[in-house]
């Protein structure tokens, strides 16, 4: 199966944030709710948009949306990346397209999560339709809102229209933010999006990541040249590498799937966790829950396997199989955001007779259910050297 690469956004712009944030991140804590806004509901996505009275923008100040592309490529860097740079990549025959971004790793609640600086008239075009089409998610963006990812809003419980306080650089007084939309950007590490204004008045990194369309090509190969071409310590990795669809049967052993002790061993971590809390972006104890990728990434360990921290990777980190072949130690994976189909975003532990232990939703605790089938795509049949590979 296809080796994907290590994910750049917790390597790398958690490397930038240190060097350009003079308190070491950025430090996001979400204020006690405030009344949630009227939402106005105009069509389907206007239900995730905070109404934009209180933006400081007009509806003219962001383009219509135009040409969609599919990102395939990110690059990201520890300081801003040379004009010539950008131009080079720009005006190479493979790509259609190359937007400049500002990131950071920033803290929610204590949870480090990745945050874009964008320009919400041009970065629009790179994001999943639903999210693309909505003018006033972008305008309340451009406006100085934030944009938090689907399963940080509904999961994390930060709630749209409320104000997140962000430290900026050099120990300056946090700024108040409001959560002007929930928009998932397709971006595995990604789960805040803010313009580039409001994250230069946040000391944020300036231009120093790349997102790059560039389709009918061989990515692996593409990024292999890409780097020839960026500054050293730069790093280049596919935008999420699809999940694996066996065309043969899969394999039965030789490392390639765990072994009857590994299962059991899983299996067996998994019910030890029964009856914590939910805790969006929880991995352990010590944060007093766990979420659904979190629990998946401590059981696992259990076994010796090392799996990536969020739902959309860990479903790579084997082949997919249709429910009906489905195995105990299996992960089960759903695509539940509206605001990007398709995008795998929650996860369970397979125990079989139709049953998994799953951590639902923020209110909730891990519990054994039954395995339902609204927006399921698959079983995870997991290998444990992939696993350990993309958890980098």
């Amino acid at each position: 199966m296809r080796k994907p690469g290590r994910r750049v956004l917790p390597t790398i712009i958690g490397v930038a944030v240190l060097a350009t944030l003079g308190t070491g991140t950025a430090v996001v804590t979400v204020r006690p709710p405030a009344a949630e806004l009227a939402i106005p509901q105009t069509d389907k996505q206007a239900q995730f948009v905070a109404a934009s009275g209180t933006t400081r923008v007009t509806s003219g100040v962001v383009a219509p949306l135009g040409k969609r592309m599919t990102p395939h490529v990110l690059v990201a860097a520890q300081s801003s990346l040379p004009a010539e740079v950008i131009e080079k990549i720009r005006k190479n025959k493979k790509v259609k397209g190359v937007e400049v971004v500002d990131a950071a790793q920033a803290k929610v609640n204590g949870k480090s999560v990745g945050l874009l600086g964008v320009d919400p008239s041009t970065f629009r075009n790179y994001t999943p339709k639903p999210t693309a089409k909505s003018d006033a998610l972008w305008r309340n963006i451009a406006g100085g809102d934030a944009a938090i990812s689907f399963t940080m809003g509904s999961d994390g419980g930060v709630k749209l229209g409320t104000q997140v306080p962000i430290a900026g650089q050099g120990g300056q007084a946090a700024s108040n933010v409001r959560v002007g939309a929930y928009a998932t950007m397709g971006i595995g590490d990604v789960d805040v999006v803010i313009s580039h204004a409001t994250a230069q008045a946040l000391g944020m990194p300036t231009s120093n990541a790349l997102l790059v369309s560039a389709p009918k090509t061989d990515t692996r190969a593409f990024i292999k040249s890409l780097k020839k071409m960026l500054p050293k310590g730069t790093k280049a990795v596919e935008v999420n590498p699809p999940v694996d669809y066996p065309s043969t049967n899969v394999p039965k052993s030789n490392g390639e799937v765990m072994n009857s002790a590994q299962v059991r061993t899983v299996i067996k971590a998994a019910y030890s966790r029964l009856g914590w809390p939910y805790v969006w972006g929880g991995e352990s104890e010590s944060e007093g829950g766990y979420d659904c990728s979190g629990l998946m990434q401590y059981a696992f360990a259990a076994a010796g396997i090392r799996l990536p921290r969020v739902a959309a990777d860990q479903a790579r980190a084997g082949w997919i199989v249709p429910f009906d072949k489905a195995q105990p130690g299996d992960m089960l994976i759903w695509a539940n955001d509206p605001t990007a189909p398709g995008y795998i975003s929650h996860i369970a532990l397979y125990i079989g007779g139709g049953k998994m232990v799953a951590a639902p939703h923020t209110g909730t605790v891990v519990q054994v259910q039954n395995v339902y089938m609204n927006n399921f795509k698959g079983a995870v049949r997991v290998n444990p050297r992939v696993a350990n590979s993309i958890a980098g």
